[in-house]
């Protein structure tokens, strides 16, 4: 008698994403968020886990506020939930509230983390640097969304750009839905 063997189930890598809401991200952060509420309700929702961190000056974990069914909704939830909507930015110190308080929450290892932000940091560089650092170690993969690529002759000259940039894996644009 030979007894059949189950299958291995394939699973999805989850997903943690981190988006920069600051003055300057405006634009993108919303359309980002609207996009991230489809990957997290849709027909694959079931399969993938995404974890979802909004910062400006300080972090705030909004994947709960994302569960709405109704996307607008959802999306005025995230804006209700946080304090520091368009305002200014600490990508270090957000970046090490996130390694301090959820890198062990989430499951970092074997996840994808894709940091949404233009890199424009200027202050605590040092901090940005060591934090990109370990959050590049603690997961699988560290992808940077930025839509300073839009701009064909964009050269990474910022220090807060120059800072991040060792530590990802990719960056790649994202000023539009392609």
């Amino acid at each position: 008698v030979v007894m059949p063997r189950r299958l291995r189930r394939a699973r999805t890598a989850p997903l943690v994403v981190i988006v920069d809401i600051s003055g300057s991200m405006s634009r993108y952060s919303r359309m980002f968020l609207h996009f991230l509420h489809a990957l997290a309700s849709g027909s694959q929702a079931a399969d993938l886990r995404v974890g979802a961190f909004v910062f400006g000056t300080r972090l705030t974990n909004v994947t709960r506020q994302l569960k709405a069914r109704d996307p607008d909704e959802a999306i005025a939830r995230v804006v209700g939930h946080v304090a520091d909507w368009s305002g200014g930015t600490r990508i270090g110190a957000s970046l090490k509230d996130f390694n301090r308080l959820w890198a062990r929450r989430v499951p970092l290892a074997s996840a994808t983390v894709l940091l949404v932000t233009d890199g424009l940091e200027h202050t605590e560089l040092d901090v940005l640097s060591a934090e990109a650092a370990r959050l590049a170690r603690s997961c699988r993969r560290l992808v940077w969304l930025n839509p300073l690529l839009r701009y064909e002759r964009f050269e990474p000259r910022a220090r807060g750009i120059v800072a991040l940039l060792p530590h990802v894996e990719r960056m790649l644009p994202v000023h539009s839905v392609e």
